[in-house]
């Protein structure tokens, strides 16, 4: 900071003191007389009366032609005036840090208080949505931190996120919810071969609904579990609705997900219905739901984490580059010009949403340990197997008592053992 000081009246300089042969004399300024006299005291003034204080900020920045004002919270006052403060020694390390975010070697061991401030003063400045540097930096808040930066991840109908970002999210690790519904991916996607890595072995709820899949994809996706159990071991809840290509022969890789509780096969290219839901209910213990599950409706997987407003920049510079404003205002210049109606674009919708007349069977299965019994339809036929476990229990535990009896009736003392051998 540097003040410079303008100075309106220069005459007064104040008295004038000369030394000669010893002596000190004060020279009058009116007269130009000299007169032997001793100094009087005088009031200290720094300034003179009139002057005026301009405040330079930053002049060594002046070559780059940017104003920096980062150090310093401006506030108006009730009365209007300008006031400013400067920030604390932990907020202006805190900025610089963030700026050059993409330099750090390492968070491993650093606080989480302190990296999730970090991580919020980076994507304020939106330092992940470059293109090089963001990932860079990205990828070290994920190697520390892990879930804490994204936990669950829905990128429903969002195929354009994923074509632009798609090194950002394979940086993402212990995943517990991913959500690709509506992105058309297909089978040879390089996403879908990076979630059968270790690196996302953390998923139980996995949503590819409507992704052009078939048995070739599902061969691949649980490669990694019938072979090596490794990938998705820990799956929970699978939906692979809207996929015509997946046929019966497509089912059969999934007995390998030991772990399945949920599963969703409605819309698909099934050819004996009938024993494809055997086949569930005896190798997997899945039963068939009359109604639909309300862990297929979508509404519990949400972008959570660190991260949610740094997915949502990547949303907006994709919608931007596909709809630039300048081309949407020539567009509404010609037509007002022509003076034609404007055309409302309505977003494209995906096909969950969409209610059809004409649906199909509901093939959404359950493990019947697991189910929470909420809907009338399975509260009924779960009363009805629980009546059944009592009625077995009670006649295994009489047959015992029968056997513990008849035991007991057999069982011979010693003194009877001798009086037998007497015979």
């Amino acid at each position: 900071m540097s003040y410079c000081l303008k100075s309106e009246s220069l005459l007064d300089t104040g008295p004038i003191y000369v030394r000669e042969n010893g002596h000190l004399y004060m020279v009058n300024q009116g007269s130009g007389t000299v007169k032997n006299a001793t100094p009087k005291p005088r009031p200290f003034r720094l300034f003179s009366k009139g002057f005026s204080v301009e405040l330079c900020m930053n002049r060594e920045d002046d070559s780059a032609r940017r104003e920096r004002t980062d150090h310093f919270i401006f506030t108006y006052t009730k009365e209007g005036n300008l006031r400013y403060s400067a920030k604390s020694l932990f907020g202006l390390v805190l900025g610089y840090i963030s700026d050059n975010v993409d330099h750090i070697d390492s968070l491993i061991g650093f606080p989480e208080q302190i990296a999730e401030k970090l991580f919020s003063a980076a994507e304020a400045r939106q330092k992940f949505t470059e293109p090089v540097t963001g990932l860079r930096a990205l990828q070290k808040f994920t190697e520390a931190y892990g879930s804490l930066v994204l936990c669950s991840l829905c990128l429903q109908n969002r195929y354009l996120v994923i074509s632009e970002k798609l090194e950002e999210i394979k940086s993402f690790r212990e995943l517990t919810c991913l959500d690709l519904s509506c992105c058309k991916l297909g089978d040879n996607h390089e996403l879908l071969e990076h979630i059968t890595k270790e690196a996302l072995s953390s998923v139980t709820r996995l949503l590819l609904k409507d992704n052009c899949l078939s048995d070739a994809g599902l061969r691949k996706m649980t490669a990694p579990v019938r072979v090596m159990k490794r990938g998705l071991e820990n799956l929970s809840v699978l939906d692979l609705s809207c996929n015509p290509e997946i046929t019966d022969t497509g089912i059969g890789y999934l007995f390998s997900f030991k772990k399945l509780n949920y599963l969703d096969i409605s819309e698909t290219g099934l050819k004996d219905v009938k024993a494809v839901i055997q086949r569930l209910q005896t190798q997997v213990s899945l039963v068939h739901s009359k109604v639909p599950l309300k862990e297929f409706d979508h509404s519990n997987c949400k972008t959570e984490g660190w991260a949610e407003q740094t997915v949502l920049q990547w949303e907006q510079l994709a919608m931007k580059t596909v709809n630039p404003k300048e081309n949407l205002k020539s567009r509404m210049a010609a037509q007002h010009f022509y003076g034609k109606r404007r055309r409302i674009e309505e977003p494209v919708k995906c096909t969950l949403v969409q209610t059809r007349a004409k649906a199909s069977e509901n093939l959404q299965f359950y493990k019947d340990k697991v189910q929470n019994c909420h809907f009338p339809l399975l509260k009924k036929e779960a009363a009805a197997s629980h009546q059944l476990k009592k009625n077995k229990e009670k006649s295994l535990t009489e047959q015992e008592r029968e056997r513990t009896s008849k035991q007991k009736h057999m069982c011979l003392t010693m003194e009877d053992w001798d009086l037998l051998n007497t015979y």
